[in-house]
Order: structure tokens, then sequence, then C-alpha cells
């Protein structure tokens, strides 16, 4: 009977531990960090502006540090390089703010900072086309990169065309496919004699210009010169800021074009990239929606970015 006994005991008991069980939390998996270091300008910035939100939605924590200055080239970046190395109290060697942390420093402290596991290097876009700006800045670089921080992968960040409409192909001595086509030339050539990956947001980039359901198409109804505040293009889906109203120093309606830098749309594709690179995942399926964006429009954006991590130059196709 003792052995009836036991188990009608433990059957009695079963649903009081299940209960226990059910109410005992389950431990939270910890997100896998990752650590990016940016050294370039305000389009690494435009770049890495919604890469947290993504990141955090893929299950990444990312620690984040934009060694940028606006407009810099890899020249430029080198000229503070050097700089600091050669007096470590010279300001021009000590041109960034880094969190938390009330003067300036140099690339060097903000390479110490983490154990970064990216670091990103970029030309200036107004340069990008032409690769003998590139050298031998991107192999300094480089150089003093791998040997600051030995561990960390460098990868090349392949910035974008401007516009289509943007005022320096005014002229006709370029447009934005050609300029697109010599700064790719440029990027790989470089990162091909460095021995880096490219991270491929002017590849997203050109592909969104280019898809049929997507492709920007300037506002032929829009004429700046007569344009009257607030009125402005019909800039569907454009990946750049374009054209927007600020006032000059009198107060007055002023009518500006950046037909350079990323737009809310520009940055969110250009994350998604980094996105692929950086963790070898998806982008599909990532449940970061930026809320101005409908789930199609997201979804085709993803797909464009996986596109172009994996190569692809045939137009997207949202399944």
């Amino acid at each position: 009977m003792y052995p009836y006994a036991m188990l009608l005991a433990l059957i009695l008991l079963l649903p009081a531990a299940m209960t226990v069980a059910a109410q005992t939390p389950t431990a939270p998996v910890p997100a896998k960090t990752i650590r990016l270091l940016c050294v370039g300008n305000s389009f690494s910035a435009n770049t890495t502006h919604y890469l947290r939100q993504i990141m955090d939605a893929g299950g990444y924590r990312l620690v984040l540090y934009n060694a940028s200055i606006g407009g810099c080239p890899l020249a430029q970046h080198w000229k503070h390089i050097v700089a600091h190395e050669a007096n470590p109290d010279d300001p021009t060697g000590k041109p960034f703010h880094y969190p938390n942390i009330t003067e300036k420093i140099g690339l060097k402290e903000a390479l110490a900072m983490e154990p970064w596991d990216f670091i990103t290097i970029q030309q200036a876009s107004i340069d990008s086309h032409d690769i003998s700006t590139y050298r031998p800045y991107a192999r300094n670089l480089y150089d003093y990169l791998k040997k600051q921080v030995p561990n960390a992968e460098i990868l090349m960040h392949q910035t974008w065309a401007y516009r289509i409409d943007d005022p320096r192909f005014s002229d006709g001595k370029m447009t934005a496919d050609s300029m697109y086509t010599q700064l790719t030339a440029a990027y790989h050539t470089i990162a091909g004699e460095l021995h880096i990956r490219t991270i491929p947001v002017g590849d997203a980039f050109q592909l969104t210009a280019h898809h049929p359901g997507w492709g920007y198409v300037p506002d032929q109804s829009f004429v700046p010169a007569k344009a009257v505040s607030p009125t402005l293009p019909d800039q569907s889906h454009s990946l750049h800021v374009g054209y927007y109203w600020t006032k000059d120093k009198a107060g007055a309606a002023t009518l500006g074009m950046d037909g350079h830098h990323a737009n809310r749309t520009g940055e969110y594709l250009g994350g998604c990239v980094f996105y692929e690179v950086l963790t070898g995942q998806s982008i599909i399926g990532n449940p970061f929606q930026p809320e101005w964006l409908s789930t199609q429009d997201t979804r085709l954006l993803q797909t464009i970015a996986h596109q172009a991590v994996e190569g692809l130059k045939t137009p997207a196709v949202v399944k």
C-alpha cells in the first residue's frame, strides 16, 4: 500500500507544482551585442540613424559611435590622425565629441573606448566618384585602424549617388547614373586593394531608384524659381531630402534643395543594408516598421536591401 500512497500524494501535488512552474518567469535570452564605430561624415550618420531600432527588433544590442565630421573626406580624417600622433594635445587631432566626455578626443581615444567588432570607412560624397582621392588615405586609415583595434573587421561603406534632379547635374557633365557607376567602381577597387568587404548602401539606393514600383520621378509641374512657400513638389518615393522650405536671417521663406543627404526613408534603407552585413541575417521580415511607411513599402525596401547585399541586379520582387 505504501507505494500507492506515495503515488497518490504525487498526483495530488502535481497541479500545484505545475502552477508554480507556470508562474516562474522564463529568463530572457540576452541580446547579442554588436559594437560599431563609423569613421565618416554625415552620410554615415544618415545610414545609422535607424540602425539601433532595426537591431533591437532583430534581437541585437547595438553599441554605436559615429566618428563623423560633416563633409569630411578620407584625407581630412588622416590629417587629424597625423596631427594627433605628432602631438596628442594639438586640437587639430581631437575633432570628436564622445558621450559623457567633456573634452574633445582623437580617433585613437575613440578606438580604445570599446572592443569594437566593426569599423567602417567611407569617402566624402563629393569625391566618391574620383578614385584618386582615396589613395593613399584609405590604405593609411585601414593600417592605422588595424594597428589600434586588430580584432575589429574594417568595412568599406559604399555611399550613394545624388538625386536625379540634384543641382550638381545641371551642367550635364555627370548624371546620377554615371555618378553611381564611378563611385561604385572606386569603392570596389579600393575595397579589393584592402581585401575588405563592402556595405553596399549605394547599390540599394540605385536599385530602389530604378525599381518600376518605386523609383523617384521629378515633379515636372514644380518650377523652383516660381515656388511660393509652403508649396513643394511631389517627392513621393524619394530617398533624398530634396526640396524644403527654410527661413533666411531676415525671416523670409527660402526654398532649399538637398539632393545629397538621405531623408528618413533613405536612412531606413541604409540601416537595413547595414543590419544584414553586420549580423549575417536577412533583413526580410524584421519587425521594425517606420510609422511613415506602409507594410508593403517596408517589405519592398527590406527586399531591395537584401538584394543589394546578395549582389543581385534585377528588380526586387516582394512575395
